[in-house]
């Protein structure tokens, strides 16, 4: 895993889903500055479960916009226990 600060691009990217990206660039360009803070680190945790809940080199592979290497990678025990992280953090 990186060592990286968290920004708004990585956490872009780091989301995958193009509609989850939306999703968190309307909800940052949206809050009070107030509530900046607690937006991005909501969307961060998100971030960071996904990048758990998956091998770092498929991650890393998919980033750079390369197909994964086609190994199975079996993560059902590790998405539902990223589902379940998100839950617990009131994340939709």
């Amino acid at each position: 895993m990186s060592s990286e600060p968290w920004t708004i691009e990585r956490i872009r990217d780091a989301l995958g889903s193009p509609d989850l990206a939306q999703r968190f660039l309307s909800e940052i360009n949206r809050a009070p500055a107030h509530e900046l803070l607690q937006v991005f680190a909501k969307w961060e945790r998100i971030a960071k479960n996904l990048t758990a809940a998956f091998d770092d080199d498929t991650v890393t592979a998919v980033q750079r916009g390369e197909e994964p290497d086609g190994r199975w990678i079996d993560g059902t025990d590790r998405l539902r226990q990223a589902a379940d992280r998100f839950h617990s953090h009131g994340a939709a």
